[in-house]
This record gives structure tokens, C-alpha cells and sequence, in this order.
């Protein structure tokens, strides 16, 4: 259940910018990309929280700064109010324990010289969590049970899994360790709808066996709609729009939460080609930003205002943050859509 009061992790006014040297005709020019900009947000004990947007806009790379695959150049990330970049080895070490990443491509993510139980079997072990060849295979068989493979595949090879059954053998080695807090990279883009359907089931029955904290990262606003407490809607490195599920569903308050929205085919408005809107143009570099607020030259509604004043996140109402100029007539024509 979740308890509205408690963070248990928050990332405070977080920057990630990373060189690029281009060699052109003349010279080698040092650029930034800019990743992450002084994004703030909380995850509440309990919750699953969505964090949505296109391609390139700095998702994964939040993910990584808050398991300290990255460092932050300025910012920083707590965990239960501790700042995780401040902590000793062994409070670090304990840390990584409670929070896990499930990364976008389960191929990838195991090595196909071990069987599926050996690595579910290594995380018990690196983490002793059990002790004893006998006492950690018994375990990891326990975890590939509770994820729905089943005992037998504990011998078996990633190359003769689907791609469903192996995100299901890393969400087992995951829980391994017993962790607070989940996070989906991109974790069922690449399965196909019945298996993202079944991983999404497994994840909610997780949340409630195990009283899970999620992270769940994802270009799929369906996704988020399915399983998702609150929202974070993420453009070019910065948090757009904050709020609950149902308030974003039902009246977004920035407009590039409404294209998301429009985007998303449905039975009424995408399979039969009624009313789904392509989002127009493209994503502006992160390495040469538009001056104002970065969305400007997407946004019908942008103004002068608009491309010389980049909006600063703030609530405007309980529960819900936006940066956006004119959000109360984007609220407006999102609730008589």
C-alpha cells in the first residue's frame, strides 16, 4: 500500500551533461549533451510511478544516476533521506541492494554461458542472502517459482527461452536480494502484447507479495495507464508534468502530455483511424536546446512568452506540477477532448 507521506527515494535538482568532441574541417569542438537538467522528484513508499517521453529525453539516464551508474554533476539522490553519492562503501553496498534495475533487453542482460538459475543463484550468493550451495539453489528455484517459470527452466539456457521468459528470469534475479525498490527500464518494449501483458500482471501480484516500490520507465503511455500510481512526464532532460493517473488521463496540463495522449492508439480512436495525432515535428537536440521552453517548436499554442522564457515546474494545483505557460487552457481543451 502506499503511504503518501513517505518518500522513500528522491532525486533533488539533478544535472547529467556529457562531452562530446566533434572533429570538423577546421577544429574539434567540445559540445554538452544534456541529458538530465535539475530534474526533482519523489517516489512515495508503495507506489508504482510512471516516467514517460519520447526517445532521448533523459529517462535511462536518471535510472542510471539513481543506482550510481552515473554521477551527477550537481544534484544529487536520497535514499531514506541518505544521500546515496555520500555514502560509505558498505552503506553503498547495502543500498544497491535495495534498488534494482531491469533493463530494457533481457538477451542482453544475460550471459548465454549460464543457466538461468546461476543467475539467479550468483545475485543470492554476491549478496548472501543464502548460504550454502544447497540453501542457494533452493532459493533461486523458490524465486523462478514465485515469477511463474517454474523449477525446471534452472538448468536450462537463455537461448532456448522467449523473450517474455527471460525478463521473467531477470525480475527473479531482481528480487534476489530483496529489494525496496524496482525499476523498469524500457522493460517490456521488446516483447510482443501478450508477453508485455503477463510481465505487467507479474509485476502488480510482485507489488503486493513483496510490497514493491516502482520506478517504471517507458515511451508507452498505455503501460503507465495499466500499472502506474502517478505520473512523470520527462522532455529533453526535464520533468514537464507531474500528477496522479487519473487526472493526467482525464485533463492534461501540458501540451506535450496531451500529444502523448493523442498519440496512443486505441479501440476507438487508433484501430480504426479516428482521432490519434502523430506528435508534430522532431525532437530538438540536446546539444543545441531552443532558447525558452524547449517544446515551443512543437506546440501549437506556443507564443512570444514561450520562446523566451523556459516555464519552471511548479504546482498549480494539489497533486499536480507543470511547466508550461498555458496550462490552464491546455487543461481546457484536454477535458472537453
Amino acid at each position: 500500500m502506499t503511504n503518501h507521506e513517505t518518500p522513500i527515494l528522491e532525486v533533488v535538482d539533478a544535472y547529467k551533461y556529457y562531452d562530446l568532441n566533434t572533429l570538423t574541417v577546421f577544429r574539434r569542438v567540445r559540445e554538452k549533451v544534456k541529458a538530465v537538467r535539475g530534474i526533482s522528484l519523489s517516489l512515495l513508499e508503495g507506489e508504482a510511478l510512471g516516467l514517460v517521453g519520447e526517445s532521448g529525453c533523459g529517462k535511462s539516464t536518471l535510472a542510471r544516476l539513481i543506482v550510481k551508474l552515473e554521477t551527477p554533476q550537481k544534484g544529487t539522490v536520497l535514499f531514506r533521506g541518505r544521500d546515496i553519492f555520500a555514502m560509505s562503501p558498505s552503506e553503498s553496498k547495502q543500498t544497491h541492494r535495495k534498488i534494482q534495475l531491469i533493463f530494457q533487453n533481457p538477451f542482453s542482460a544475460l550471459s548465454p554461458e549460464m543457466t538461468i538459475g546461476a543467475h539467479v543463484a550468483d545475485a543470492l550468493a554476491i549478496h548472501h542472502i543464502a548460504k550454502g550451495k544447497a540453501a542457494i539453489e533452493e532459493r533461486a528455484k523458490e524465486l523462478l517459482d514465485t515469477v511463474g517459470l517454474g523449477r525446471g527452466v534452472y538448468d536450462t539456457y537463455p537461448a532456448h527461452s522467449s523473450a517474455g521468459d527471460l525478463q521473467m528470469a531477470n525480475i527473479a534475479r531482481a528480487l534476489a536480494p530483496n529489494p525496496e525498490i524496482l525499476i523498469s527500464d524500457e522493460g517490456i518494449s521488446v516483447l510482443d502484447a501478450s508477453e508485455q501483458a503477463k510481465i505487467l500482471n507479474l509485476l502488480m501480484d510482485l507489488q503486493d507479495e513483496f510490497r514493491l516500490t516502482y520506478m517504471i520507465i517507458t515511451h508507452d503511455l498505455s503501460v503507465v495507464r495499466h500499472i502506474c500510481d502517478r505520473i512523470v512526464v520527462m522532455y529533453l532532460g526535464k520533468a514537464v508534468e507531474i500528477g496522479d493517473n487519473a487526472s493526467i488521463f482525464a485533463a492534461s496540463i501540458h501540451p506535450y502530455t496531451k500529444a502523448l495522449i493523442d498519440s496512443v492508439p486505441t479501440v476507438t480512436k487508433g484501430l480504426r483511424g479516428v482521432g490519434m495525432r502523430a506528435i508534430k515535428g522532431e525532437v530538438p537536440s540536446p546539444i543545441h536546446l531552443p532558447p525558452g521552453c524547449t517544446f515551443y517548436p512543437r506546440c501549437d499554442l506556443a507564443t512570444d512568452v514561450c520562446k523566451e522564457i523556459e516555464p519552471e515546474l511548479v504546482e498549480v494545483m494539489p497533486g499536480r506540477r507543470t511547466a508550461c505557460h498555458h496550462w490552464q487552457e491546455v487543461g481546457q481543451m484536454a477535458a472537453t477532448n
